[in-house]
């Protein structure tokens, strides 16, 4: 009995596993036995975490690339830690190199040590209008074959543009992590 789950009939993502929780030299091989089994139950993809306390997500990603076929990495990617011209790069960067997708899952929040670490004393509604804003910036730099410009309350591009557009069947996937603000215009950013 096949264990398989049909691909395009429903999207399921695994989790890597976490550095902080796996002795360092067993790290890489851990990552690349999750990544293998994911694709082998037909996963779409796997999910790396980002915090102060892991390795850089970015870096995990490039070992399930190098490592699989076509397991789509599903990026924490906190705005406090990169421009979204650095994550749209990295992903267009994928695409280019190995022909793959990267999905992102949009965090708003955080661990609150981790947060005040990096000098992020934002308020919950802000955090995540920040984050609309930033997914905004990010999917216009991946979608758009012009150049990009945007100027909001967080963050400001211009002529920018990235190599994704001469890939758009592998326009990454985003997902925002929480339920948006109660009051806020987050929505009404597009």
């Amino acid at each position: 009995m096949s264990l398989a789950i049909p691909r395009g009939l429903l999207e399921v993502y695994s989790t890597c596993p976490q550095s902080k929780d796996v002795p360092r030299a067993e790290y890489i091989s851990r990552v690349i036995e999750t990544a293998r089994w994911s694709e082998d139950i037909g996963a779409t993809g796997t999910l790396i975490y980002s915090d102060n306390s892991i390795v850089d997500p970015w870096t995990v990603a490039q070992i399930v690339i190098q490592n699989t076929s076509y397991l789509s990495p599903l990026v924490a990617v906190q705005p406090l830690y990169l421009h979204p011209y650095s994550v749209a790069k990295i992903v267009s960067s994928i695409a280019y190199l190995w022909n793959r997708r990267v999905a992102l899952n949009m965090l708003a929040g955080g661990f609150r040590n981790d947060l005040l670490a990096l000098g992020d004393t934002s308020a919950h509604d802000d955090r995540y209008q920040r984050t609309c804003e930033y997914t905004l910036i990010v999917r216009r730099l991946l979608e758009n074959g012009g150049p990009v410009s945007f100027k909001g309350r967080y963050y400001t591009v211009t002529a920018r543009r990235c190599l994704l557009s001469s890939f758009r069947g592998l326009s990454c996937r985003v997902r925002h992590r929480r339920a948006m603000p109660r009051r806020s215009r987050a929505g009404q950013l597009r």
